[in-house]
């Protein structure tokens, strides 16, 4: 069955749009941008830090509350039998309810919120220096693959300049103009523009992998990157040695370090308050004696360790 000429360049005209349609929804460009934000929230080590910060947070409640020990509670019944001579045995039974609790005297409490207060903004900083450390490899994860990339595209170029110029010798070679050494030597080039070329890709491909090992990703799934290399305008902006120490001073992980030799140091302050022994105070309550001379005691005690 024959088709009309027509017909057959319509849908050969048609291919490449379906293709590009169907390549569409995952083709989308990757920037910079979105590079860095997906290596934040793909990173295992903020993830890791971020799983630590529920528990620190719970350490910091409870430093906060009012009294470290728990009460205790204490429940005695008692049971008395009394001889009196030929008489029946007296039995009657008595009880005590009371309750203990142990007071910190040395200033531990307060050192205790020091060390969880100052562990707690250590992990935010460590956290924050940990994203900013993932957004800082993406960046240069996607540099070196936009500059792979376009590498990659400068050395197509090339090979179609090579090809190009090895035909127009061979062309010029068969109309006498040429010799064979110079149709030997395009050839030549064009074949190393071609061998440039496949290096350029493989390490394209090389920094992909890269890329979407960082970003969590198969590399079959990232897309192209789209971007710019250079920074305009960096080289106009002045940069002080004073500016430089200022913000060396603020960065996260400067200030997690310093945040953690505080906690230490509440831990040296807890250390030594705890040589101090905790008061315990107890109030007790119980009904004791026979049914006509029964009693009532009530009893307030202290006890030093």
């Amino acid at each position: 069955m024959r088709f009309p000429l027509w017909v057959v360049a319509s849908v050969l005209a048609a291919c490449p749009t379906l293709l590009a349609a169907q390549a569409a929804p995952g083709a989308s460009p990757l920037t910079l941008a979105e590079a860095m934000r997906l290596a934040e929230t793909s990173s295992p080590a903020v993830r890791t830090r971020e799983a630590q910060l529920a528990a620190a947070e719970g350490a910091r409640l409870e430093a906060a509350s009012a009294l470290f020990n728990n009460p205790e509670l204490s429940l005695e019944r008692i049971r008395n039998r009394v001889r009196n001579g030929a008489l029946p045995d007296n039995r009657f039974d008595g009880y005590t309810i009371g309750i203990t609790q142990p007071i910190e005297i040395g200033g531990q409490q307060s050192r205790r919120r020091e060390v969880a207060t100052a562990a707690l903004g250590a992990l935010r900083a460590e956290i924050e220096d940990t994203r900013r450390q993932a957004r800082s490899d993406a960046a240069l994860r996607f540099h070196t693959v936009l500059a792979a990339q376009r590498k990659v595209r400068i050395e197509e170029r090339s090979v179609e300049l090579f090809d190009g110029t090895a035909q127009a010798v061979a062309k010029r070679r068969a109309a006498g103009e040429d010799t064979r050494l110079d149709a030997n030597v395009a050839l030549i080039e064009a074949e190393r523009a071609r061998n440039a070329l496949a290096v350029a890709r493989e390490r394209w491909l090389e920094a992909r992998s890269e890329l979407a090992t960082l970003l969590q990703l198969p590399p079959i799934v990232v897309p192209e990157v789209v971007g710019e290399l250079g920074m305009p305008g960096a080289e106009a902006r002045p940069y002080e040695i004073e500016q430089l120490i200022a913000s060396a001073q603020a960065v996260p992980r400067q200030r997690a370090i310093a945040a953690r030799a505080d906690a230490a140091r509440a831990r040296l302050g807890l250390e030594r308050a705890s040589r101090t022994p905790d008061i315990t105070f107890g109030l007790s309550t119980g009904r004791d004696g026979p049914g006509d001379a029964r009693e009532r005691i009530t009893t307030l005690s202290v006890s030093l360790p």
